[in-house]
């Protein structure tokens, strides 16, 4: 639910349009979301079955209701919306995410130096470019996948043996003889 402002006079001023552009939250409003899961799991270990038939339905709930807001949203708005942080793990909790797992995986390792190689059955298999540690970079892409892709039950890391410079274009090629 948007939230409501309330100016000098307590007048409650409207909720934000769609049409206005809001700000991507600052990272004190979502840092602490990790933490706050791990308190809701603790809470309901203690809590009776009650409670966890609760939390089961309202998250059907809620997650019934973000599956017709992307529908009414439609792909475009979807997509974008998804880029969102906060949003992604939501839509990944309700199995909702626009993107598949491997274009997430792809865009997770495309700066690290990872190559996705194939995507199935839980499976991510990775090659990977190291320009420096490999155990760092191996695990860097590992960690990137697993943040998009929590679906995923392994991923496995294959070093890039390639050349950097295939060697076929290093072939002195003669042409014709100029006197």
């Amino acid at each position: 639910m948007p939230e409501r402002t309330v100016t000098p006079d307590q007048t409650p001023a409207p909720a934000p349009t769609s049409t206005q552009q809001q700000p991507p939250p600052s990272p004190p409003e979502w840092a602490g979301a990790a933490e706050r899961i791990e308190r809701i799991e603790a809470m309901l270990d203690e809590a009776g079955p009650a409670a966890v038939e609760l939390v089961k339905e309202l998250l059907a709930l809620y997650g019934e209701g973000l599956a017709r807001i992307l529908a009414l949203a439609g792909e475009a708005v979807a997509v974008e919306v998804a880029a969102d942080e906060l949003v992604s793990p939501l839509l990944l909790l309700h199995d909702l995410h626009p993107l598949d797992t491997r274009t997430r995986a792809e865009a997770a390792v495309a700066g690290l130096g990872g190559e996705i190689v194939s995507v199935a059955d839980g499976l991510v298999r990775v090659r990977v470019r190291s320009s420096g540690c490999r155990t760092s970079a191996t695990a860097e892409v590992e960690q990137a996948i697993r943040a998009v892709a929590p679906e995923v039950d392994r991923v496995e890391i294959e070093p890039d043996e390639r050349p950097l410079i295939p060697l076929d274009t290093l072939t002195i090629r003669r042409g014709p003889v100029t006197r």
